[in-house]
């Protein structure tokens, strides 16, 4: 790696907690009134809510590249690369320079939903307290899933103004390169791209390696991802999740897919775009790079799991009745959860599990931890927002002086079902899964560097 990136990589910050949305707006605004000549600051649009989406302009270099985090608000990593990167690009002419980009920074893409994960932000950093104070929008509220799209019977085009502002700086700007900041919340480092870059597949692996974060070897996290080597998969486009229902049986498929397509899809298409997404966790476990096998079928461990994840989605459907005439139809929360309790396309995984021969060997260690327990820890993260969701309706109710005695007994009788089924689940994972807390240095570190990597190897080859 070039002197110029290793210096960058080495000042980054010991960080010991995520920024907050308003913390990055007054950090980007420092930077510009401080580099006039090198930082432009220009709002892009506005959130749901209004708040300004700030995106930052530096260095004038000869190719366009575009840079995001939160595109899912759960996902803060890429906010602090940026926070880090964006003042050593503004501090370091010679970085400048040797990258030969001109940058748009956009530190928080759902400032809306990242605004309620802040609770989880400043630690401490369990998967209890994650998960308690954790927020992911549905898919067609999704900034980065509401690109338009018309594909045999699927066709969206309801992009929310998030999206639209988005589709407009790419339009103006034509990147190059786009680094789109997404990360897991628990397992190992993996990665998508627009097409494969065999190349530098050695030094993206070495990134991971020096911080002592392991691969993510456990299964894809959809189906339909297409493996280009060892935890390097090609970027995903809703057009994949569609052929695969097709594939497997499910009928009407326009209807079940709600959502649109993505940045990376948009981009690609229009411009030519290349997108890089570097997937990190919070938490991990060291079963999941063990390759060898386990005492089981994956079909096995594939199917405990989706009997699992449909009786869990039963025992939330449940209590999401008991208080739901009581919560407003637009809530974030209700909204999310209506989508991540959908069986509608599990017949088809079903399917696919019960004819594809890969399905028929033993699980490796790693693919059985992450069907018999990470699948589980996902689940807890709907658990944490059925009870957020009546909390919230709760304390809108206090906050009013608002005295329905009847509405107030619902919402409680479903906060309180929620979390002892919360705890319950979080004391079975508290023991079962033997996780380490990553730092965020280490984390930042591996984003930047593959992304680094990367923006140099397109330059010369793209």
């Amino acid at each position: 790696m070039k002197k110029v990136f290793e210096n960058l990589i080495n000042n980054i910050p010991d960080y010991k907690e995520f920024l907050t949305v308003d913390e990055m707006d007054e950090s980007s605004r420092k930077l510009a009134e401080k580099y006039p000549d090198t930082v432009e600051l220009f709002e892009m649009g506005r959130t749901r809510d209004d708040h300004p989406l700030l995106c930052l302009k530096i260095g004038s270099g000869k190719h366009n590249a575009l840079m995001f985090g939160c595109p899912h608000p759960n996902e803060p990593i890429g906010t602090m690369l940026l926070e880090h990167f964006t003042w050593q690009l503004a501090e370091n002419e010679e970085l400048r320079s040797e990258l030969d980009y001109t940058w748009y920074i956009v530190k928080s893409w759902d400032a809306d939903g990242t605004k309620l994960n802040e609770n989880w932000f400043k630690g401490p950093y369990t998967i209890r307290n994650y998960a308690r104070n954790f927020f992911r929008p549905a898919g067609f509220k999704q900034v980065d899933w509401t690109f338009p799209i018309d594909y045999k019977d699927l066709h969206f085009h309801n992009s929310i103004p998030e999206t639209k502002a988005m589709m407009e700086l790419i339009d103006k700007v034509q990147p190059k390169f786009i680094y789109s900041l997404h990360n897991a919340g628990f397992g190992g480092v993996y990665w998508y791209l627009t097409h494969e870059t065999k190349e530098i597949y050695d030094e993206m692996y070495n990134a991971a390696a020096k911080q002592d974060i392991p691969l993510n070897l456990g299964e894809p996290e959809a189906p339909y991802c297409v493996t280009l080597a060892p935890a390097i998969y090609k970027e995903l486009s809703i057009k994949d999740n569609y052929d695969y229902l097709e594939k497997y049986g499910a009928k009407n498929i326009g209807a079940l897919i709600s959502a649109g397509d993505c940045s990376a899809e948009y981009a690609r298409e229009r411009w030519g775009s290349f997108t890089m997404l570097t997937e990190l966790p919070y938490f991990y476990d060291e079963r999941i790079k063990d390759l060898s096998d386990s005492d089981m079928l994956r079909k096995d461990a594939a199917l405990e799991s989706l009997d699992y994840d449909a009786a869990s989605n039963k025992v939330i459907k449940d209590i999401m009745n008991i208080s739901l005439e009581y919560i407003p139809e637009e809530s974030p929360f209700r909204l999310a959860l209506k989508a991540f309790t959908r069986d509608d396309t599990k017949e088809a995984t079903r399917n696919m599990i019960m004819t594809n021969p890969d399905f028929q060997k033993p699980a490796t260690v790693a693919e059985k931890f992450d069907n018999l327990l990470i699948k589980k820890f996902y689940k807890m993260l709907s658990f944490g927002m059925l009870v957020r969701m009546n909390e919230t309706e709760l304390n809108s109710m206090n906050a009013a002086g608002e005295s329905d005695e009847v509405k107030k007994a619902a919402l409680s009788k479903a906060m309180d079902d929620a979390l002892v089924e919360f705890n319950k689940l979080a004391d079975y994972l508290e023991e079962n899964i033997n996780y380490q807390v990553v730092p965020i240095k280490k984390l930042v570190s591996i984003q930047l560097e593959c992304g680094m990597i990367m923006a140099d190897y397109l330059k010369k080859t793209f």
